[in-house]
């Protein structure tokens, strides 16, 4: 597979990978360009280790980690929003799913990471941990504290988090 027909191939799932990682559609384009320029040189080596999703997508996940840690980079946090959706408002779900991706951007780099590897791009854990270059375990440790925290940000019920009822 040529460097051109694997961009044509997969572009759209990097970029949407990207895009899911960020929350950002302009930074996410920038993110593969650079990925996808850094494997240009290297093209060759990584079609014989057979894993260029493993290593492009693992080149998308560092940037988007080294560009976090920018200090030049950070937004100032901003409130909640005062306003809900109305009763009965056909954007309901819109909003919804708007305020899970805003609490899943709040979330620290790794957990974020593993969440959108693993239910977005539907990953197993040997493919995510290999992408960001750690243990199945620490997978399943950020997956976990991942979901804790947004179980707790969203105020689900602690008989729900514990798995027990009255």
């Amino acid at each position: 597979m040529t460097f051109e027909e694997y961009i044509a191939a997969r572009g759209p799932s990097l970029l949407r990978f990207a895009r899911v990682l960020t929350g950002d559609p302009h930074r996410a384009e920038d993110l593969v360009q650079e990925a996808l320029a850094k494997a240009y040189p290297r093209w060759g080596r990584i079609l014989r280790d057979d894993q260029p999703d493993v290593y492009v997508r693992r080149v998308i996940a560092n940037a988007a980690h080294s560009w976090w840690r920018r200090r030049s980079n950070r937004e100032p946090p901003v409130g909640e929003p005062v306003d809900g959706p109305a009763a009965g408002d056909h954007g309901t779900d819109t909003v919804e799913r708007d305020a899970m991706w805003r609490q899943i951007c709040r979330l620290p780099d790794r957990q974020r990471a593993v969440l959108v590897l693993r239910y977005y791009e539907d990953l197993d854990d040997a493919t995510i941990a290999e992408i960001l270059r750690c243990s199945q375990v620490t997978v399943r440790t950020h997956a976990a504290r991942a979901l804790q925290t947004l179980r707790l940000r969203l105020g689900v019920p602690e008989a729900v988090l514990t798995g027990r009822t009255a």
